[in-house]
């Protein structure tokens, strides 16, 4: 049976700047991949309106993760109103019990907004609540808790500039081309964020890659942290699956 990984984000294309590489690279390992955004990406605009903009950005994540062979999924609350509250861990435990996955990665629980810090919590949550009984979700339950991973925080620093190490590094080195043409298909996120965050989107994915992948002994790098607590699986499920190209942090 083909194994299962799945993305879950705040919002279409932080998986792309995040791990858009180690997802290809799980994929090229013959890993099923689903990519999931809590939000519609509603708020990612200047110009077009709310409907406009839900269907612009849901069809630049489709075509992102077509790209590497994977699935799109919206959960589908609003940007900036994502909150840890019954209904977003009852939708995102529907989701995990649907796809059935194997290894879950999400955001960081520390992150420059809140958005990706909830989600990271309501991800964790869910995770947890895959295998509990009696939930207030229609879909089965499942066993094990699968395993956990956080990326790093946007430019590796929480909100109080404070640098986030991680505790392990892949090697994207291999992908960095399909992780760009992913990012890529964000044309609608490119000039608002320049004008909004003044970000330069793909060039500043790449700086940090390249920051990682010094930190590494590689040229380009993701950095990861696993959730280790009660009840969670403790083995590195990605260093047994991508093999050299996972470079364990030595403190």
């Amino acid at each position: 049976m083909e194994k299962i990984a799945l993305g879950i984000f705040a919002h279409p294309d932080d998986a792309e700047i995040l791990c858009g590489g180690t997802f290809s690279l799980l994929r090229k390992a013959g890993w099923e991949v689903h990519i999931a955004t809590m939000a519609l990406g509603d708020k990612g605009t200047a110009v077009h309106t709310r409907d406009e903009i839900i269907r612009i950005r849901n069809a630049e994540a489709k075509k992102a993760a077509e790209l590497i062979g994977g699935t799109y999924h919206s959960i589908g609350f609003e940007d900036v109103y994502i909150f840890y509250n019954r209904e977003t861990i009852n939708k995102t435990t529907a989701l995990i019990r649907r796809i059935l996955p194997d290894l879950v990665i999400t955001a960081s629980p520390a992150d420059y907004m809140l958005d990706h810090e909830i989600t990271s919590l309501i991800v964790q949550t869910a995770c947890f609540s895959a295998g509990i009984k009696n939930m207030d979700v229609k879909e089965e339950p499942f066993e094990p808790i699968p395993f956990l991973y956080y990326c790093d925080p946007l430019e590796g620093m929480d909100k109080m500039g404070k640098m986030i190490q991680p505790s392990m590094y892949v090697d994207i080195t291999s992908e960095m081309p399909i992780k760009e043409k992913m990012l890529a298909c964000h044309e609608s996120q490119q000039s608002w964020l320049l004008t909004h965050q003044d970000s330069e989107y793909i060039l500043a994915m790449k700086r940090f890659g390249e920051k990682r992948g010094k930190e590494s002994g590689t040229k380009y790098a993701e950095g990861f942290r696993q959730h280790l607590g009660h009840g969670y699986q403790h083995e590195n499920i990605l260093k047994e699956i991508l093999g050299d190209s996972v470079i364990i942090k030595i403190s």
